[in-house]
């Protein structure tokens, strides 16, 4: 048996980097719509003045790839010279066994001013945080950019190999907002006015607006399902066994040595269809029939992989507890539901209900405030969500996630939970209570409580964390290189009233 020969490698990386050849070639995806996040992630990934590596992290099939080479055509339109840019993508057979610093000796030879090295699906080398740090410590004038979907998260953040040379950038699923835009509907549905210097949204159509978040919960997640309309037609194809099963099946046996896939495979159904309900460790178990240690080791792995997002509980004294017995498991993308089952009609309320609260913690992936969510359980009443800050996690505001009118009819029955809340936590002076149609502002006792459609809502959190994620990728990009990107977050919006925070609600 041959070992693979060198020339095929040459011929393999010549062919994933054409610009080599002819430096005006047309990239095929830097005529598609961008992302919202493209000009922070360009930020971060071509700012040479920092020693580290810019780390693409998120889903499958989210446009980790498509934005990566959006920002070669960038970079070659603003000067950079062809032969400065390499891109490979990791997970190519014929790269196997190959190290990093072997693709730098493909590359022709280097001309004036900085270079760029990518590599898309970082996750398929073993150790990769060890060589990537290698590579930033002995390269001056080279910036590393790489792109990582399965475990990359978990393992970017828990190894300390990595510390000080990373700088990561979630690339989440389509916000409601940027879907609306990706269809041309963003101007002709949503109002846009200044209040107090805040940008405040209002529509112009609720029924056509709640007819695309459907559309949005069934298929909008995944930039192609949203652009093609024969990706939607077979979206179990597409997003059941190009995305899931991809996951499922291959990358997470192959990166945590798990040899019963069928197991996690049935753990997974069990979680997406019973999404944004209440769980424990033990009432899954007695249904999957799976013990407790192996649950609880998969849903690490499902979060990592960014299939599920495990949201944890209070009391109604806010306590967190030292043992959280139960949690909520929302799917990363609503639309992974409609693929695994079937899409939800006008008439499901009940499982757009449990969606449109899948679909508000997806919109919330990109801000650092995501990883202080819970929501409040105690004997008699809950609050869906709870934004902890501070030094004592205090709550900073809360709100209940409906996909109904009802509570506006019946206003004081349906909000006794938040106002049970909201009295033992005096200093929360906001809160927010979604509806179907219904928008305005309510009173509870002196407490205010903004009523919006969930549909809108959805659309606000997705726009205004997009500005706040703006504004933080500036401070982190320039932040000086002893200064863990820890230490730069939104916590500065996280004044004692919630009064920033709520802007982005």
């Amino acid at each position: 048996m041959d070992q693979i020969a060198t020339n095929d490698i040459k011929r393999r990386i010549a062919r994933d980097n054409p610009w080599w050849v002819d430096g005006n070639i047309e990239i095929p995806e830097a005529s598609l719509p961008k992302r919202v996040y493209f000009h922070s992630f360009k930020r971060l990934a071509l700012d040479t003045a920092v020693k580290r590596a810019a780390v693409l992290l998120g889903p499958r099939r989210v446009g980790k790839t498509v934005m990566i080479k959006q920002l070669v055509a960038d970079a070659l339109s603003h000067g950079y010279h062809a032969h400065n840019i390499l891109y490979a993508s990791i997970d190519a057979p014929v790269y196997s066994g190959m190290s990093l610093e072997q693709f730098i000796d493909f590359m022709p030879s280097a001309e004036g001013g900085p270079r760029i090295v990518i590599f898309d699906e970082i996750q398929y080398l073993k150790d990769w945080e060890v060589h990537l740090k290698d590579l930033v410590d002995n390269y001056v004038g080279v910036k590393f950019v790489a792109t990582g979907s399965a475990a990359a998260a978990l393992r970017l953040k828990s190894n300390e190999s990595g510390a000080g040379r990373f700088s990561d950038f979630m690339l989440p699923p389509l916000t409601f907002y940027e879907f609306l835009t990706f269809l041309g509907k963003d101007e002709e549905l949503i109002r846009v006015a200044d209040s107090n210097g805040r940008s405040t949204y209002s529509t112009t159509n609720i029924v056509a607006l709640n007819e695309l978040f459907l559309d949005y919960l069934n298929y909008g997640g995944y930039p192609e399902a949203v652009l093609n309309s024969s990706i939607r037609d077979n979206q179990d194809q597409f997003i059941g066994n190009d995305i899931i099963d991809k996951v499922l099946l291959k990358d997470l046996p192959n990166l945590y040595g798990i040899q019963d896939t069928q197991q996690l495979n049935r753990l997974f159904s069990f979680l997406a269809y019973n999404a944004g309900k209440e769980a424990s460790l033990e009432n899954i178990s007695q249904t999957s029939g799976i013990n407790k240690p192996t649950i609880k080791k998969y849903i690490e792995y499902l979060e990592s992989a960014f299939l599920i997002i495990k949201v944890g509980t209070v009391d109604d004294n806010c306590n967190i507890g030292l043992r959280e017995r139960n949690f909520k498991i929302y799917l990363n993308n609503p639309s992974m539901r409609s693929a695994l089952f079937s899409p939800v009609a006008p008439e499901d309320s009940e499982s757009i209900g449990y969606l449109s609260e899948c679909a508000v913690f997806s919109q919330w992936q990109h801000s650092s405030a995501f990883r202080r969510l819970r929501y409040a359980r105690w004997k008699g009443g809950e609050v869906d969500v709870v934004l902890l800050g501070g030094a004592k996690d205090k709550p900073v505001w809360i709100g209940e996630i409906k996909w109904s009118d009802k509570p506006i009819k019946n206003f004081g029955e349906q909000t006794k939970s938040i106002k049970h809340f909201a009295k033992k936590h005096p200093h929360i002076k906001d809160c927010f209570l979604t509806t179907k149609t219904v928008s305005g502002t309510r009173l509870i006792d002196e407490l205010r409580v903004k009523v919006s459609p969930t549909a809108l809502y959805c659309y606000t959190v997705g726009r205004n964390v997009t500005k706040i994620n703006e504004f933080l990728q500036r401070q982190i990009a320039h932040a000086d290189d002893s200064i863990d990107d820890e230490e730069i977050d939104d916590d500065e919006f996280d004044d004692d009233d919630g009064e920033e925070l709520s802007e982005v609600r």
